[in-house]
């Protein structure tokens, strides 16, 4: 029986995991790595080369607990173009996947005058995803676990971005095409499209020393029609070589009561070509054994120049 509950609860995974070719963000994308959600953002920077290694570990203190580590860079090429990739490991206890996205995006002026740009994005996305059974109890006696269980996948999403002074606002369509996932079986084609939206503005006060940044995250899936939502606020603080600043999130499950899955404190440090950020995870609607030492979030990152100047978006 309990082998039995044992695989089911893996099918679910890997139909779970199956349905995200890309990892459903933390709060990366608010530790000034927006590329981590958007492949429009691929050298939004025009003469830097962005770099970035987030680590996020749940559930601090448990054993087998939610781990999870991604390079990102992204960088402009020709005058309008930009092109990055991601790499990640996710591991959470037999499970895992490792993972990636290649992306290119293309930059177009509006108008010179009022700062008005879009710009467009596409990302080839693949994901390998994996279940370790040689901890397993005799393994072998039962065919269905009796070798590691592991399955490829790979689709593309498509994203604009459009910027007028300091509003933003981008949207993505994740996972276009129908898969068939592999579970033990070939099953139909499963709908594995889900939406994004980002958008904020950013508020320039006192000659631009300090920035104030409220902007909201919506994600809609289309298999279920299951949605969540991040409600965001950042502030920063401009310095002669950097900035730093400090935020807060909170994640809301739309079709529950409003009241938030978690809250986010955040904050980080910019410090010439040099980043660090971090953000802690508070869950309120689970149970104080599972918050145990609760979620972190750490984000390290250089930025190389790449020409003269260097605009900071």
């Amino acid at each position: 029986m309990k082998k039995l509950i044992i695989i089911s609860v893996f099918i679910f995974a890997i139909k779970s995991y199956a349905q995200e070719f890309k990892l459903s963000p933390y709060t990366q994308y608010l530790v000034e790595n927006p590329f981590s959600i958007s492949p429009a953002y691929a050298g939004i920077d025009e003469d830097i080369h962005r770099l970035r290694l987030s680590g996020v570990f749940q559930w601090v203190g448990m054993e087998n607990a939610p781990n999870t580590q991604s390079l990102s860079y992204d960088t402009r090429i020709l005058d309008r173009s930009g092109v990055g990739g991601i790499l990640y490991i996710d591991r959470n206890g037999n499970t895992s996947q490792t993972g990636g996205q290649i992306s290119f995006a293309h930059h177009l002026t509006i108008n010179d005058a009022n700062d008005q740009y879009i710009s467009f994005g596409i990302s080839y996305k693949f994901v390998q995803f994996k279940i370790d059974v040689s901890d397993f109890e005799n393994p072998n006696d039962d065919p269905t676990i009796g070798a590691d269980i592991s399955s490829f996948n790979s689709n593309f999403e498509v994203a604009a971005l459009y910027r007028l002074r300091n509003f933003f606002f981008s949207l993505n369509a994740s996972n276009i095409l129908n898969k068939n996932i592999k579970v033990f079986d070939e099953t139909e084609p499963k709908k594995l499209r889900n939406y994004y939206v980002y958008t904020g503005y950013t508020f320039k006060l006192k000659n631009e020393e300090y920035e104030l940044e409220p902007s909201l995250y919506f994600k809609y899936f289309e298999s279920d029609a299951r949605s969540v939502s991040d409600i965001n606020f950042k502030a920063r603080k401009m310095t002669d070589d950097g900035y730093f600043w400090a935020g807060v999130n909170a994640r809301f499950i739309n079709d529950q009561s409003f009241e938030p899955m978690y809250l986010s404190p955040l904050l980080g440090l910019k410090k010439q070509k040099f980043y660090v950020g971090y953000g802690f995870q508070y869950n309120i609607n689970q149970s104080q054994e599972l918050n145990n030492g609760g979620t972190h979030l750490l984000t390290i990152g250089y930025d190389f120049d790449h020409g003269a100047g260097g605009t900071r978006w």
